[in-house]
């Protein structure tokens, strides 16, 4: 979502939202790039009309409303708190990225990488393109397991190319943590908050979930798991043979 543009000089910038929160966009010298704000949709409400220009001073001015999330039936809504307000953030704090590996230090402090290390996870690649920058990939049956489980977007667009967009899995399972996805970027939250970054412990940017394996004591080789998402929730029993899982759907709930 775009809220406002705003050309100075021959720059332009942009306010934006994903799922992991708000954006200041810029486009310079034929270059874009994305600032995270660290301002959180559960508290922070932008106005889709942006009256005041977006960037001035040195800093950027936005239009908007102190908020809180009100859980109603398959959505969320808001609840105003306080109106009118003028949010301003300083653009030199925001664009700072220590370790020049193209996210600002905001967002990697928000989302657990780490900002004085352009990989993250010490696996030779640049946080910016890697697929998952938190955790070393590795190839094993209990990861192709969860890369069987996550999400798909059939004719959605190729996120993988997209250095922005990541799917967010709240989990401490070290065969998740080592994925290595098809269609997009993960970023990975410690289920122990206090372990969490204050921007995650208040902002629900987790749509979908998949849980650690439990085991059969019975049947050593027979494997529970469970995926949900916000309007649905799935068991599975899952056994490797030849080479490959079998999945036996056993049971789940649909909201």
């Amino acid at each position: 979502m775009i809220y406002k543009q705003q050309n100075v000089g021959n720059t332009k910038y942009a306010l934006g939202r994903n799922d992991l929160g708000y954006w200041l966009l810029k486009i310079a010298d034929r270059k874009p790039s994305a600032y995270f704000l660290g301002l959180s949709f559960s508290h922070y409400y932008f106005n889709e009309i942006q009256n005041q220009p977006l960037i001035k001073d040195g800093v950027l001015k936005v239009e908007g409303s102190l908020v809180q999330i009100v859980k109603v039936p398959r959505h969320d809504d808001y609840s105003a708190i306080a109106d009118g307000k003028m949010f301003k953030v300083n653009l030199r704090e925001l664009m700072k990225d220590t370790d020049q590996d193209g996210y600002n230090d905001i967002f990697e402090k928000c989302f657990g990488l780490n900002p004085d290390d352009k990989d993250s996870d010490g696996d030779g690649v640049n946080d910016f393109t890697d697929i998952n920058p938190m955790y070393r990939s590795e190839k094993n049956k209990f990861t192709e397991l969860y890369e069987m489980l996550l999400p798909t977007y059939a004719g959605a667009p190729d996120f993988k190319k997209d250095p922005y967009h990541f799917e967010v899995f709240k989990t401490n399972c070290d065969y998740f943590h080592q994925i290595n996805p098809e269609e997009y970027k993960v970023l990975f939250i410690p289920e122990n908050e206090d372990k969490q970054s204050y921007y995650v412990r208040f902002t629900d940017v987790c749509d979908f979930g998949i849980s650690k394996i439990r085991k059969n004591k019975e049947f050593p080789e027979r494997f529970y798991i469970n995926k949900w998402d916000s309007r649905s929730s799935t068991d599975y029993a899952a056994e490797y043979r030849n080479g490959k899982w079998e999945l036996e759907m056993i049971g789940g709930i649909v909201i």
